[in-house]
């Protein structure tokens, strides 16, 4: 979900963390996986090198990096609350991330339920939304970007699993929405079928709510083989919208790779 957006105003970049998942099918990251998160590691660097501001949504390994400090060192930090509507791993997580960037960053503010200004782009958070269905996992911010578009980035709201999370990608009626996605490959450890059914009715929602003209859905839905036919199911309810993964819309190969690790371990992926 890394992401950097650059405005007339300012130049952004949200969530600058990358992972790999430690587990798939019992088996660890292939090292086409390992090569790759270094690659994007570097990435994100040259990208965060020329950005004023670095957000964090939330605390997951995945989305902030707390073994890169170059990746804070004076820009201005807007961060979810490190110690309100937050589990504990994360507030354990959020105190040591603290205690790094306080020194280096040039300034380091809470985002929920804020609003700032940068000339005239606007980033204005939710109040915090959680991060899929109960408070286990924690919660996120949602941040909207605003110039002469409108884009929002939902960061890990799972679906939009949870209501609230749909009700403001709709309130805020963006025209560029960043989705990660619902977690269809965690079915029958984690979620119900019902949960998948619920989270695909809120994103019809949003697609036939909303203005919005790019629905660039990836992250936790493109961890499953099949992610194509939901996303050629959200293509079929607006033709006005274009419905997309990161790659897709960025005009690159779709390469994905934790759904694919049975694959790469047969050497499939290295004919």
């Amino acid at each position: 979900m890394a992401t950097y957006v650059e405005t007339r105003d300012v130049r952004i970049f949200l969530d600058p963390g990358v992972s790999v998942s430690p587990d798939r099918y019992s088996m660890p990251p292939h090292t086409i996986e390992l090569d790759r998160r270094r690659e994007m590691l570097e990435a994100i660097k040259e990208w965060v090198n020329v950005s004023d501001v670095v957000i964090i949504t939330h605390y997951h390994y995945d989305h902030h990096n707390p073994d890169e400090i170059c990746l804070y060192r004076g820009k201005d930090v807007i961060l979810k609350h490190p110690r309100e509507n937050i589990n504990q791993s994360q507030k354990q997580r959020a105190a040591s991330l603290l205690g790094l960037i306080e020194p280096c960053a040039s300034s380091v503010r809470t985002a929920d339920a804020q609003e700032f200004e940068f000339g005239n782009t606007r980033v204005a958070f939710s109040s915090p939304l959680l991060h899929g269905t109960s408070p286990s996992l924690g919660f996120v911010v949602g941040v909207l970007i605003e110039d002469d578009q409108k884009l929002l980035y939902t960061s890990d709201v799972q679906g939009p699993l949870n209501q609230e999370s749909a009700d403001f990608i709709v309130t805020q009626q963006p025209d560029i929405i960043i989705l990660d996605g619902p977690p269809t490959y965690l079915v029958g450890s984690h979620y119900k079928k019902s949960d998948i059914v619920h989270a695909m009715e809120n994103i019809r929602k949003i697609i036939s709510s909303t203005t919005a003209k790019t629905l660039i859905i990836d992250h936790h839905l493109l961890r499953d083989l099949h992610w194509q036919d939901y996303v050629t199911e959200l293509r079929g309810v607006k033709e006005t919208i274009k419905v997309c993964s990161a790659a897709e819309y960025l005009g690159k190969k779709v390469d994905i790779f934790e759904a694919r690790r049975k694959e790469l371990y047969g050497g499939q992926a290295c004919e």
